[in-house]
């Protein structure tokens, strides 16, 4: 009974074992199938979670479609739908790009499966099979969602186009309608007329009589704040800057610079006051809940017309300074420059009054024939205001007589000036106000830019910024040198063009029927960036990108000069080692900034990695010096065969290392003529270091002696002075060497060793110096080496070379010969030693 229960036991273990062995290979086999299923979960939420924005996308276009079809003659709807566009669109980017990893993953994962088996050929396991059946129909799923994004983006861009289309088309219909000016002057229009100024009346005193009796403290609060900015505004602006604003009566001739200045700030800062003032205002009656919705109307109308005079007196004030002649930017006389004053601000206010009269034509529903007599009086007039202005004589010619206009600007102001009278007298009323419109906003506002541009390059001239507050403030402060002011002058010059740019460009663009809707999707546009083919580009991106290397550059060469004054200068470093490290900390420093510069500008290098193997072999064949060059100053600054300050021969250049770049090594030679030599040819060529690992060097001076005189006296004389001198080393010692008999002398050279090879014409120079004193305290002559050889006479031709040499040596000889003996009866006779 035991056994059989110990043969039970072992039975049921091993068939547990075998058991658990074939289940096994099934659980290996089941847990890929897991596993997809765990990994297709998610997939199918992506799916699922993109269907159903695709589909609120598609609820949202076909309701803008809508509202294009019911704002087709309303531009301002018009500008707000486009703009519901651009997020549609960027919306259908990102459910693209959403799909990416997925179908990545799918066709790694039928890549992996491989081909279905061919027919014939077993199947595969139905696992596998079923897998790959869920891939492509998910796939399948995929494509036809990327189809109705496809779809949709086409549909959003046509809408845009639709969009533009419409509003071109608007405008030019808004222009080109003709009016029946008969309906201006028919009998019913005086009274429609009386019935609209009474209509006005009432709602300006009901008005009034609410706020009086209702918010009155809320009307003066808002009105005393809104004063209350404008004032400290005004103050500030003055202290900053006063002296660019206020004309000095006390300069007789000031500069263009200073009256273009003047003329510029006496405009803006009072007209931007003013702005403040009249915003402030109508921003705290509609906080405080003082105006009424036509009144709001009203009184926004009323702002523009009162801010659109006083700027127009500002700048032509500004401009002619009828009180203040050598103020005035134009040389005209006073008397002209006073009327001119006054027909500019009179045509302001023309179009203004017509502005708000029709406001308040619009506001009260009133009938079309009223608002084509107003805007049909108001455009004569500013037409004949035009033609006023061209009929002003405002020069006087050298004989004292009155001169008009230049031809071409008088026909401009008088065909301006015709144009509108006869576009309003022949019914095209909208023209004739665009027309008027234009020439006094828009010529108000591009003569201001016209007027910063031309101060801002006076600025920029050469000496002009010293001249100014500013300039003479810092050359007093900080004694800043002319070429810094003048740098700095250039700066601010680039900086007034980009700032009135930045104002004044979309002030224009609104007033040519542009809305801020349209400069928000060109801001837009900017900052997302724009394709050129497959190239992707953003303006703002670059300019990052340009800021962010500046920046890199800046840090690098403040890294540099610390690691060079404060690291290597106080540890004793050479000055050659030093000078490598700084070119190489450079050179990553400017690779590192430009890498991230770039990054940051969002360039995809890899686009440009066709263009670059197309130049490969241009660069190859064309810049292959260059890039020896380049690879020449690598292995200079890694190696150091020589370092800034050594002292070099290559070839025919002798002279001290100034600096090693990459491309091209600067040698000063000691007439201090800069050689620039090509890395390469450095590197190729021989090249002599006099200071390669230390500065000792041995100097050499050659010395002839006149036969007949002691050589031992003359060895002994050389070898004390050069041993006597500071700068000669001891050890090795100085010696000197009896080199030859010459033709006409002993010939002996000193030689000595230096601990610094750059004092060697110093040491040799003094050397010299103490021989020639030496040799003639001791009577020792140094003989000549010119050599001058007499022709024989003519009949003697042609000459025997060796004859001739041999004859001259003999002369050379008695020469020598009787020197020695007049030295021998000068020299004092020795002491016997006995």
């Amino acid at each position: 009974m035991n056994l059989f229960s110990a043969l039970l036991r072992r039975f049921a273990v091993l068939t547990l074992l075998a058991v658990l062995a074939a289940a096994g290979p099934v659980a290996a086999i089941a847990q890929p199938s897991d596993t997809v299923a765990d990994a297709a979960q998610p997939a199918n939420g992506i799916v699922a979670d993109q269907r159903q924005k695709i589909e609120a996308i598609t609820a949202q276009v076909d309701a803008i479609e809508k509202k294009i079809d019911a704002s087709a003659e309303d531009d301002v709807g018009l500008v707000e739908i486009r703009s519901e566009l651009e997020p549609v669109d960027k919306a259908l980017l990102e459910s693209g790009v959403a799909f990416r990893p997925r179908l990545t993953e799918i066709n790694s994962r039928i890549e992996q499966l491989g081909a279905p088996p061919a027919e014939g050929q077993p199947p595969e396991p139905e696992m596998v099979s079923n897998e790959r059946r869920a891939l492509a129909n998910e796939k399948a799923e995929i494509n036809v969602l990327l189809g109705k994004a496809e779809d949709l983006s086409v549909r959003v861009n046509g809408l845009g186009n639709k969009i533009q289309t419409m509003r071109r088309d608007l405008f030019a219909n808004m222009l080109t309608k003709r009016y029946q000016l008969s309906q201006a002057f028919s009998g019913e229009v005086g009274q429609e007329i009386q019935t609209e100024f009474s209509t006005f009346n009432r709602s300006i005193s009901s008005w009034l009589r609410f706020a009086f009796q209702f918010k009155f403290q809320a009307m003066l609060g808002a009105t005393f704040f809104a004063l209350l900015a404008a004032a400290a505004l005004q103050f500030i602006g003055k202290r900053l800057v006063k002296r660019v604003i206020d004309r000095d009566p006390t300069i007789e001739d000031p500069s263009y610079l200073a009256r273009l200045t003047v003329a510029f700030w006496s405009t803006l800062l009072p007209s931007v006051a003013l702005s403040v003032f009249l915003s402030a205002t109508i921003g705290l009656f509609n906080y405080f809940n003082v105006l009424r919705g036509d009144i709001g109307s009203y009184l926004n109308g009323l702002v523009g017309v009162i801010f659109l005079a006083f700027f127009v007196y500002r700048l032509s004030h500004a401009a002619l300074s009828p009180d203040m002649p050598n103020w005035r930017l134009i040389p005209i006389e006073s008397r002209p420059a006073r009327v001119l004053v006054w027909l500019m601000t009179a045509m302001a206010l023309v179009v203004g009054l017509d502005y708000f009269m029709g406001l308040i034509s619009e506001t009260l529903s009133s009938p079309l024939s009223v608002t084509i007599l107003k805007s049909l009086i108001a455009a004569v007039i500013v037409g004949v205001l035009l033609v006023l202005i061209g009929s002003v004589r405002p020069f006087i010619d050298a004989q004292g007589s009155r001169r008009r206009w230049p031809a071409t600007l008088r026909f401009l102001l008088y065909f301006l000036g015709f144009a509108t009278v006869v576009a309003a007298l022949l019914g095209y009323i909208s023209f004739a106000q665009f027309i008027s419109q234009q020439i006094v906003v828009t010529g108000a506002m591009l003569a201001t830019a016209y007027i910063g541009f031309l101060a801002a390059r006076a600025v920029s001239d050469e000496g002009s910024f010293g001249n100014t507050f500013i300039g003479r403030r810092l050359k007093a402060r900080f004694e800043t040198e002319d070429t810094t002011l003048d740098q700095l002058g250039l700066a601010a010059s680039v900086c007034i063009n980009i700032l009135i740019v930045v104002v004044f460009l979309p002030l224009v663009l609104f007033q040519w029927g542009f809305q801020p809707g349209d400069i928000a999707n060109w801001l837009n546009k900017l900052a997302t960036g724009f394709k050129i083919g497959t190239f992707s580009f953003s303006p703002f991106a670059i300019v990052t990108g340009l800021i962010v290397f500046a920046i890199g550059y800046f840090i690098t060469r403040w890294f540099q000069s610390w690691l060079d004054d404060s690291v290597m200068a106080r540890g004793k470093v050479d000055t050659g080692v030093r000078n490598s490290i700084r070119t190489v900390v450079g050179y990553a420093g400017l690779a590192l900034a430009a890498l991230i510069g770039i990054s940051a500008a969002g360039i995809n290098l890899s686009n440009f990695a066709l263009v670059a193997g197309g130049l490969s072999l241009g660069i190859g064949f064309g810049l292959q010096n260059i890039v020896q060059n380049f690879v020449s100053g690598l292995i200079l600054l890694a190696e150091r065969p020589f370092k800034a300050g050594d002292w070099i021969v290559a070839g025919a250049t002798s002279g001290t290392v100034k600096k090693i770049s990459v491309r091209a090594t600067e040698i000063e030679t000691f007439q201090r003529q800069t050689v620039i030599l090509p890395n390469s040819e450095l590197i190729n060529g021989a090249v002599g270091n006099w200071t390669h690992r230390n500065k000792l060097g041995r100097i050499e001076i050659k010395v002839g002696v006149a036969y007949g005189f002691d050589a031992k006296r003359a060895h002994e004389i050389l070898l004390e002075i050069t041993r006597n001198h500071p700068l000669v080393l001891k050890n090795p010692e100085p010696f000197v060497l009896f080199a030859n008999f010459g033709a006409a002398a002993l010939e002996f050279e000193v030689r000595a060793f230096l601990a610094d090879i750059n004092n060697g014409s110093i040491v040799q120079n003094d050397i010299r110096f103490a021989i020639l004193d030496a040799f003639g305290k001791e009577g020792i002559p140094i003989p000549s080496t010119a050599r001058f050889i007499e022709p024989p006479p003519e009949e003697n031709w042609p000459i025997d070379d060796d004859k001739l040499e041999a004859e001259h040596y003999e002369k050379e000889q008695v020469k020598a010969k009787a020197a020695v003996e007049r030295a021998t009866k000068r020299r004092p006779k020795r002491p016997d030693p006995d």
